[in-house]
C-alpha cells in the first residue's frame, strides 16, 4: 500500500510540490481538490504531478462501498480502503447540522462485551487521512462543499478506541481544522473513549477544546469489568481524576455513555448510585439504550425502564438525556455493518 496524500498538512503539501520542483500555487491546487474529496488522478494539475503523485500515493484511499439509507433517514455507510480492509460510518442528520460517526481503526482490540467492532479483534490502526477522508467522500457524496458543508459535527465513535491510535487521531484532529479546508472544529467534534486514562491527560494536554466522552456503563469496578475488559488496567476513580483534569485544563465538560442493559446496570439502584458518583462533577450524561448485537448475549432495557433511569438522573440534579435510537434498521450499532460484510465475503 503507497502512502496517504490526504495524511498532510497544508503546510506539509507545499513541501511536497517543493520538492517535486513545482510552483507554490499547485499546493493550493492539490488541497484544494483533496478537501473535495476528489482522487488523485482528478486533481486538476499537470500530467507530470499528476504521474509524480500516484507513483508515491493512493489514488483513492477511500471509497465508498455500500450504502444504506434507515426509515428515520439516518445513512450507514461502509467505506473500503486501499488495501482491502473495510470500516463503517454513520450520517445522522440534527435540527442542528449533520453528525458523521467515523472510525479510527479496522476493528478493535479493547473487547467491550456490547460492541459488534471487537469480534475480529484489531486488524490495524487508520492513518489521518484514511479517518480524514471518511468524511471528504461523505461531505462530497451529499453534494457538500467547503463553503456548504453536508457534515458540520464529527463524533469517533466508529470501530476502533481513538486513543488507541493516539498519533494518527491527533494528527487527524489538527487536519480536520485546518484553514480553508473542511474546517470543522474542535467543538464540534467528540471523542469517545473507554478510558484509557494516560492517553486522556496526554489529550488535555494538546490544547485541542473537543468533547470528551467516556464509555462508562457501569458504576463499580466490579461491574464494570464484566463488560469492558479495559477496567482491569484503569479504575473508575483512576477515569474520574483524568476528567477532572481535562476539565481542569480545557475548560470542557465531559460526557459519560452509558448504555441501558438490561439486567445488568438499569434499574433504579444503578440509577441513584450513578447520582452519587457523578454528583457536583462538571458532566453531562448519555443514556442509550443498548443496540444489540446477535453475537452477543446481552439485552437492551426497555423504554420504560430508560425513561425511569433518567427520571431518576434529573431528580437528582444530573445533567442527562435519553439518545433517540436512530438507524436501528439497518444495524446502526458501531461494527454491526463490517461483520455482515465479512461474513458474507470470507471463505466458510
Amino acid at each position: 500500500m503507497k502512502q496517504i496524500l490526504q495524511d498532510l498538512s497544508f503546510n506539509e503539501l507545499k513541501d511536497l510540490v517543493a520538492q517535486a520542483g513545482e510552483k507554490p500555487f499547485r499546493a493550493t491546487q492539490i488541497f484544494e481538490g483533496l478537501m473535495h474529496g476528489k482522487r488523485i488522478s482528478s486533481l486538476p494539475v499537470s500530467p507530470s504531478l499528476r504521474a509524480y503523485l500516484l507513483e508515491r500515493f493512493e489514488d483513492e484511499p477511500v471509497r465508498i462501498l455500500e450504502k444504506f439509507t434507515s426509515a428515520d433517514g439516518t445513512q450507514k455507510y461502509l467505506f473500503a480502503f486501499a488495501d482491502g480492509n473495510v470500516v463503517e460510518g454513520v450520517l445522522m442528520s440534527y435540527k442542528y447540522g449533520n453528525t458523521q460517526c467515523v472510525s479510527t481503526q479496522v476493528g478493535c482490540r479493547m473487547g467491550c462485551k456490547f460492541c459488534a467492532s471487537t469480534l475480529n479483534g484489531l486488524i490495524r490502526n487508520l492513518t489521518a487521512g484514511e479517518i480524514l477522508s471518511q468524511i471528504l467522500v461523505v461531505n462530497r457524496e451529499q453534494g457538500g462543499t467547503l463553503k456548504d458543508r453536508k457534515v458540520t459535527n464529527v463524533v469517533l465513535m466508529g470501530s476502533g478506541e481513538p486513543l488507541d491510535n493516539y498519533g494518527n487521531v491527533i494528527k487527524f484532529l489538527r487536519n480536520l481544522s485546518q484553514e480553508n479546508g473542511i474546517c470543522i472544529s474542535a467543538r464540534n467534534v467528540s471523542l469517545s473513549t473507554c478510558g484509557l486514562v494516560p492517553e486522556m491527560y496526554r489529550l488535555a494536554d494538546e490544547g485541542i477544546p473537543l468533547n470528551l466522552t467516556i464509555s462508562l456503563h457501569a458504576t463499580t469496578d466490579e461491574a464494570r469489568k464484566r463488560t469492558m475488559p479495559i477496567a482491569n488496567a484503569y479504575s473508575i476513580a483512576e477515569i474520574l481524576k483524568a476528567c477532572s483534569n481535562y476539565f481542569k485544563k480545557t475548560g470542557r465538560r465531559y460526557i459519560f455513555e452509558y448504555s441501558l442493559i438490561d439486567g445488568e446496570n438499569a434499574d433504579e439502584e444503578h440509577a441513584l448510585a450513578l447520582c452519587a458518583l457523578l454528583k457536583g462533577k462538571p458532566c453531562h450524561v448519555n443514556l442509550i439504550r443498548l443496540n444489540e448485537v446477535k453475537e452477543r448475549a446481552l439485552s437492551s432495557a426497555s423504554e420504560k425502564q430508560a425513561y425511569r433511569f433518567l427520571g431518576v438522573l434529573e431528580k437528582n440534579g444530573i445533567s442527562a438525556t435519553l439518545r433517540r435510537q436512530m438507524g436501528a434498521d439497518i444495524g446502526g450499532a458501531c461494527g454491526q455493518l463490517r461483520a455482515s460484510y465479512l461474513s458474507e465475503t470470507q471463505p466458510k
